[in-house]
């Protein structure tokens, strides 16, 4: 994707970077060559981003234009206001405390230059500054007051007002961000489209190991598909791309849902899409979702304070109760006794205020069916580990954590079993998943839709190989077509 930096004059941009261009504000508004390009990064580094000025055209117009400004026009007018400002989140909130603790006045003033600051003890903040206020060139204002630093502005920082000093750094960080950050992947060449794949390199049980990261990236590669494996300080990066691939745990409650959302806010291409992911990470959801629209599983109630004496009378013990955001098995647990559920639901109550109980139904595995854009991708049988009751010991750590597993062709798979999987997928929506079902007695009930599925090299992709993951790039490259041509894509 080429990549411009535009500016008032081009004396305001003093470096000459690779395969960055310098274009000054008038001729990108008017130029033709420019409304023409496709596939095109905007950096829009000039003067005065006031209303109607040059500034503020050159985002407005490479928004029209399809092209990929930062900052944004939405970011030029959430500047705007002090509502937005003060917004925000906690985790910055607690960073701007611990980095600011030191400072003996009331006031500070922080330059951010793409992500960067010149004191090491600012990166940090200076790196989620960027990330929440999406621009190369950012000042913010913060005070103190009780004891309490409060961001009070953060401004759009013209070339101009750069000191003289700092501009060695600034050229320093600017030439490794546009030059340095995809140096560990191999490069596509002439690539239609970038997509981001988010990934935490600490995860101890990642969606997808590093083998399946590899061929994700090479069926890409082979599509014109450039990939970029990315983590949650990128954040503020995802208007550079074209599709965002989430390959971590999600969660409603962290970074994840925020790039999702973001991603699909900045017309990107995303899966796990944000409402695939606040529908699946939540059981009490499923689990009002399969009742009304009359998918089998296995008995299920979900409990409040009021009527936790129907778990013992309707569901018998042993039963299950799971946490609504449970995930891998964590806050999932099995009770055999009224003391136990007692001791158990003291604890989940006091963390939610509903709980899912469900009827127990021991099976030797467990049928997992991989589904992508309402079609059925894989089936895989999940063993459960040896002597237990669920395909994870979380209490173990070594080869007896895991059951065994077994991937069949989706074409041997039982039908009823992947009939209800893609029903109750596609009440969720048309990303990837992969739905939970158990076999009993010759029926099928449906336990989960995960909205993250394990996609792992060796594992799911045992029958299809490369296959496997073609399919779902595949899926990317439609999609990011369609969104290019103008095509709503849901």
């Amino acid at each position: 994707m080429p990549t411009l930096i535009v500016t008032s004059e081009p004396e305001d941009w003093p470096a000459t970077i690779e395969d960055v261009e310098i274009v000054d504000a008038r001729a990108y508004l008017t130029d033709a060559r420019y409304n023409e390009a496709r596939n095109v990064k905007v950096f829009n580094l000039t003067r005065s981003y006031r209303y109607q000025t040059h500034g503020y055209y050159v985002s407005l117009l490479a928004e029209a234009r399809g092209h990929k400004p930062l900052p944004s026009v939405r970011t030029i007018q959430d500047l705007k206001n002090s509502a937005v400002i003060r917004n925000v989140s906690s985790e910055l909130d607690e960073l701007i405390q611990d980095s600011l603790l030191p400072i003996k006045s009331d006031k500070f003033t922080l330059s951010v230059y793409f992500g960067r600051n010149l004191a090491k003890r600012y990166e940090r903040l200076a790196l989620h500054l960027y990330n929440q206020f999406q621009s190369p060139l950012l000042r913010a204002e913060f005070s103190k007051t009780s004891k309490r630093w409060i961001l009070k502005k953060v401004a759009l920082l013209p070339t101009s007002e750069i000191p003289a000093s700092h501009w060695p750094f600034v050229t320093d960080v600017a030439k490794k961000h546009f030059t340095g950050r995809g140096a560990s992947r191999k490069k596509v060449e002439r690539a239609r489209f970038e997509l981001a794949i988010l990934i935490n390199p600490d995860d101890p049980e990642p969606p997808s190991n590093a083998g399946a990261l590899k061929k994700f990236a090479k069926a890409a590669a082979k599509m014109g598909i450039a990939t970029e494996l990315i983590t949650r300080d990128d954040y503020g990066r995802l208007a550079e791309f074209d599709g965002l691939f989430i390959r971590e745990t999600t969660a409603v409650n962290n970074h994840t849902y925020r790039f999702s959302t973001r991603a699909a806010r900045e017309g990107l291409i995303v899966m796990d899409d944000p409402v695939s992911i606040v529908r699946c990470t939540n059981k009490v959801y499923l689990a009002e979702l399969m009742t009304r629209n009359k998918i089998a599983t296995p008995k299920t109630i979900v409990i409040h304070s009021g009527n936790a004496n129907r778990i013992e009378e309707e569901l018998k013990f042993p039963c299950v109760l799971k946490k609504p955001d449970s995930a891998f098995s964590h806050g999932v647990i099995k009770v055999r006794s009224e003391e136990e559920l007692n001791n158990a639901l003291k604890k989940f109550l006091s963390e939610s205020d509903l709980v899912v109980a469900q009827e127990f139904l021991p099976t030797s595995f467990d049928w997992r069916i991989g589904i992508v854009d309402r079609q059925p991708l894989f089936a895989s049988k999940y063993f459960m580990a040896n002597g237990h009751w669920q395909i994870i010991k979380q209490d173990v750590k070594g080869d007896d954590r895991y059951g065994r597993f077994e991937t069949i062709p989706i074409e041997l798979a039982p039908p009823a079993a992947v009939k209800a999987a893609m029903k109750a997928a596609n009440l969720i929506g048309d990303g990837l998943y992969g739905v939970d079902i158990k076999e009993s007695n010759g029926h099928f009930y449906v336990i989960e839709v995960n909205d993250n599925p394990n996609i792992d090299s060796g594992t799911e992709d045992a029958v299809l190989k490369d296959e496997l993951y073609r399919r779902i790039m595949n899926v990317f490259l439609i999609r990011m077509q369609r969104h290019k041509m103008g095509f709503a894509v849901s």
